[in-house]
């Protein structure tokens, strides 16, 4: 699934791309890619017909874009995404084929290139929510933290946050209500970075390690979005279809049985809530209450 950069990469794109256009046409492909749309289909279309996306905004992994009326007034609602594990908002020639997996098509007042959305798996999806406010975050979004990379995050808050919690340190960092936009790459790269291992019980941390994980967390993330996020394959793109290249500077997260970078220990790969975790057992110990999971790729 995009993580917090691959995200940035598309809220920026859609910023240059699509904000102050006006809907002219929505098309819809397949009723799973609005079912967040709980008015349904025909409500959906209406709702963005004629109405201009004025910006493109960003909380954890969602993206929305606010609407307004033709005179320029806020229309009180915003166009709200969520890629999923396969979403793709691509903009594209009119003239450009059509792909198989194309979802929903919006044309624009101006003639110029179109937003489609495109989603191999429909686990995504698009829906039109009140947003009384431009500035607002939409309801279906405001349980998401606030995310490190922005100027508002509460560091202290988050570190208190983060201690008082009774989990793993890995699951809390996937826990969108305590940081929002990390996912399972940038989790295990954040760990590798701060020298612990994801089943570290969040209520033994000191100060100075959640500091050193955060720090870790924001370093790895800023590094992957000047990179244009992470790609595995063609799934992950930003909105001319470009894939990102932080795949190549990973440390541990999909590199079992190579050399840590950096003392040379072969990376192990865990199960991990039906997913995997990487790390270097030198680097990162597991905790002694902590029963080993080691699985081969």
């Amino acid at each position: 699934m995009p993580e917090l950069p691959e995200v940035e990469v598309v809220r920026r794109g859609l910023e240059r791309w699509v904000a102050g256009r006006t809907v002219a046409a929505v098309e819809v492909r397949h009723p799973r890619a609005v079912r967040r749309h709980l008015e349904g289909t025909e409500h959906f279309v209406a709702a963005l017909t004629g109405r201009t996306l004025t910006a493109a905004r960003r909380r954890g992994k969602y993206l929305w874009l606010p609407l307004a009326e033709g005179d320029g007034t806020p229309a009180g609602q915003a166009l709200v995404a969520h890629l999923g594990m396969s979403g793709q908002l691509l903009v594209e020639e009119p003239r450009h084929p059509d792909g198989v997996h194309l979802r929903a098509r919006f044309t624009f007042t101006d003639g110029g290139r179109e937003l489609r959305f495109v989603d191999q798996r429909t686990f995504g999806g698009l829906a039109v929510e009140d947003a009384p406010d431009p500035d607002d975050v939409p309801p279906r979004v405001a349980h998401i933290a606030i995310d490190p990379l922005d100027g508002s995050f509460d560091t202290d808050a988050f570190s208190a946050a983060l201690r008082r919690r009774r989990t793993e340190v890995k699951r809390a960092l996937l826990d969108q209500t305590l940081i929002g936009g990390v996912g399972n790459i940038y989790a295990d790269e954040s760990l590798w970075r701060a020298g612990l291992h994801g089943a570290r019980p969040t209520d033994r941390l000191t100060r100075a390690q959640v500091a050193e994980l955060l720090e870790g967390v924001r370093d790895v993330l800023t590094e992957s979005l000047a990179q244009g996020g992470t790609s595995f394959d063609s799934l992950y793109v930003d909105v001319n279809g470009r894939s990102g290249y932080f795949s190549r500077h990973l440390a541990v997260y999909g590199q079992a049985d190579r050399p840590c970078p950096r003392c040379g220990t072969p990376i192990v790969r865990e199960s991990f809530m039906n997913r995997s975790s990487y790390s270097c057992p030198r680097c990162q110990p597991r905790p002694r209450s902590a029963p080993a999971r080691a699985r081969r790729p």
